[in-house]
């Protein structure tokens, strides 16, 4: 008989990691039986994933509101999995990383009786406040999951601390990396042609070092994201050979400061955001990411790219550890000059950008599908 996984995200991060383990389940269809369940937390973002790694959902929530809040959303996400957990009565759920889908998800499946496994498990910052919600989310999720796939031996280390048997702790990398490496030969190959890739490519001067900037998390809005923007500016003064793109967030508390202080810059670039393969081909064209992504930690230094994380802290403590990134916080003085030092120092930029990438090797999914084909 064949084992029944559903496989439930939301937003467009979570469809990026997990779109390659629905493919590789998809691979094994005469052994799983495999159905993909969207909640729809972020709507057109991850439509635009889903398009691009041609996976059409089974199920459909479609929760996206206006306005909507944590409170409503916790509640439709566990009302509306109902009805898909008892029709399809899954043996496995998959969920990822610490999303309130996520979250909320892993709640519903318990409570259907189905084995939770959480995709990007063990990540903490050990401080329930930073990130919110998400560090709550994950720890949660870790609560009700049955098997947990974590990135890192620093994440099982975690999540032993947290008296998880080691038996139900398998250490994957990231499929982040796996999403990654398809996606940039994807886009490099002569037949895919997307059209935010040409424009990006008609908009900026390729001939300077292009620096991308990504910012939109909640703990740095108000004057942080000020300080951001004070570094900005200060940056692209200093360095004149430099352009600085920046797809601006949708959000308000991100797109006022942004274009009150950076809107008339000559060499800062502030555009909409953009789809995921676009952001990966300018990935691939960057010289350095300034960002305050957890994402971009993870997948910069497989390309080569040097990170400065704009965060006080961060779950992601292996790149660190390693120095693919580095943490400058909202500090505008440090911002500057950390990344004055990696345009000017040729030296310490290559020191970064050839450095190991702790999160993975791209064979992520294989690991996943191969310990459940014998659980």
């Amino acid at each position: 008989m064949k084992k029944k996984n559903l496989i439930v995200f939301g937003t467009r991060p979570e469809a990026i990691k997990m779109a390659p383990l629905v493919k590789a389940f998809q691979k094994q269809h005469e052994h799983f039986e495999t159905k993909v369940c969207i909640t729809a937390q972020h709507r057109e973002m991850l439509d635009q994933v889903l398009s691009f790694f041609e996976i059409t959902p089974d199920y459909d929530l479609d929760l996206m509101k206006p306005n909507q809040n944590l409170y409503g959303l916790t509640a439709d996400i566990i009302t509306g999995l109902k009805p898909v957990l008892e029709d399809f009565h899954p043996d496995y759920v998959y969920v990822h990383g610490d999303t309130t889908t996520t979250m909320a998800t892993s709640l519903a499946a318990f409570y259907a009786g189905a084995k939770v496994c959480h995709v990007e498990a063990g990540l903490r910052t050990h401080n329930m406040k930073s990130p919110f919600p998400e560090e709550m989310n994950r720890c949660v999720t870790g609560v009700v999951s049955e098997i947990h796939f974590a990135p890192t031996t620093t994440s099982r280390d975690n999540l032993v601390a947290e008296n998880k048997s080691q038996e139900s702790i398998l250490v994957t990398g990231n499929t982040v990396i796996d999403a990654l490496e398809f996606s940039v030969n994807k886009v490099k190959s002569e037949s895919y042609k997307d059209h935010e890739v040409e424009k990006l490519k008609e908009l900026l001067d390729t001939s300077r070092r292009l620096v991308l900037v990504t910012g939109h998390r909640r703990e740095n809005h108000g004057q942080g994201f000020i300080n951001i923007c004070k570094a900005l500016r200060q940056l692209a003064e200093d360095n004149a050979d430099i352009e600085i793109v920046y797809p601006v967030h949708l959000n308000p508390n991100v797109q006022k400061p942004v274009y009150d202080l950076l809107g008339d810059i000559p060499n800062i670039k502030l555009i909409a955001p953009l789809s995921y393969p676009a952001f990966v081909w300018l990935m691939d064209q960057s010289y350095l990411i300034i960002t305050d992504s957890g994402g971009v930690q993870e997948e910069a230094p497989s390309l080569g790219k040097p990170v400065l994380v704009m965060r006080d802290t961060t779950e992601r403590p292996e790149a660190v550890d390693a120095g693919t990134v580095k943490l400058v916080g909202t500090d505008a003085t440090l911002i500057v000059s950390e990344a004055n030092k990696l345009l000017a120092d040729e030296r310490a930029y290559k020191e970064m950008s050839k450095l190991h990438n702790p999160y993975g090797d791209g064979k992520a999914c294989i690991r996943i599908v191969d310990h459940i084909s014998k659980n």
